[in-house]
């Protein structure tokens, strides 16, 4: 398929946000806003991320899309827009690169986000780049500098389940579990969540994509804290502890890639926090506290005792790990 049979493919037949002006078919997009605008940018590379052998490219497509949704949904951004860049080898299908397009299309529904532009070539290594554009109210960005002294430490959903899916794809037994699976290929992102915390004074916010060890870290570096959680409240759920019982913990602290929020707030505001969940329907966790401190670090408490939680997630051009 040639790149422009590839755009009339793609074109949307409307826009969902109002404020586009110009959409795909230009030479670059046209929009206005009277709103604070946020930018996101996240890369796959085919192998390091993800694997066709594991996993359709709708997945792909999807999944790609879901992390920058997630960073959007960690500054307390409408998700709005998304271009796409890609790299494409010579085999990939006609029908691949569609499926492609309609796994993010999927997700891009959920949160009326625009596909208004992008670029496609070949190449030898395929790379899915997408950029996210979203909107926040004036002076309502929610940045990992922003935990205090006395604040709560929440995370929503469970975690460790993408990491388990993981496994499931690259050791399968005799039975797979479909819910690990699916959530490590079509993950939710929290957007709706995060952007309707809106009358909270204060909140700080992080994306769970490289795992809760590296990203409370972040936190208690940007903010100058201390981080103290507790083991024991970490959420895992059940179909991960019951397949899994000896990585559930390890993986719930640094598997990565669940795409939920980690953040805290202050105590006062912690039945809006709740309140908003619940409208929503989301597992909301509290899982430790927060205090001053001349040395930012991550204490992780148990019954066994207290330890340094260092940042133990994936971390970018360290590792070469692969990616389903």
């Amino acid at each position: 398929m040639e790149e422009f049979e590839l755009i009339r493919k793609i074109i949307p037949t409307y826009y969902r946000q109002p404020s586009v002006v110009k959409g795909v078919g230009d030479d670059a997009f046209v929009f206005r806003s009277s709103e604070d605008i946020v930018f996101t940018t996240d890369t796959m590379v085919e192998e390091v991320h993800f694997s066709r052998k594991t996993m359709d490219t709708h997945a792909v497509g999807y999944r790609a899309l879901a992390a920058n949704v997630s960073d959007l949904a960690a500054m307390g951004s409408r998700p709005a827009f998304y271009s796409v860049s890609l790299v494409l080898t010579p085999d990939w299908t006609d029908e691949e690169i569609l499926a492609l397009y309609d796994g993010m299309e999927q997700l891009a529904e959920k949160h009326s986000m625009d596909l208004v532009g992008g670029d496609t070539v070949s190449g030898s290594q395929t790379v899915v780049a997408i950029t996210a554009h979203g909107y926040l109210p004036p002076d309502k960005g929610r940045y990992r500098s922003d935990a205090e002294d006395g604040d709560v430490i929440f995370v929503t959903g469970t975690l460790g389940d993408s990491r388990g899916g993981l496994e499931e794809l690259m050791n399968p037994g005799e039975s797979v579990s479909g819910h690990l699976i699916a959530r490590h290929r079509y993950p939710e992102p929290k957007a709706e969540f995060a952007a309707g915390l809106t009358s909270l004074s204060r909140l700080c916010l992080n994306d769970i994509s490289d795992g809760i060890a590296s990203e409370a870290n972040e936190i208690a570096t940007a903010s100058g804290v201390r981080l103290h959680l507790q083991k024991e409240k970490v959420p895992v759920s059940e179909e991960l502890r019951n397949r899994y019982p000896d990585q559930a913990g390890e993986w719930a602290l640094s598997g990565g890639e669940d795409f939920e929020l980690l953040g805290t707030v202050a105590p006062g505001e912690k039945e809006a926090l709740l309140e908003k969940a619940r409208e929503l329907d989301i597992r909301l966790t509290f899982i430790g506290t927060v205090s001053a401190s001349d040395l930012p670090e991550v204490l992780l408490h148990s019954p066994q005792g207290t330890e340094t939680l260092q940042p133990t997630g994936y971390t970018h051009l360290k590792e070469r790990r692969k990616r389903l």
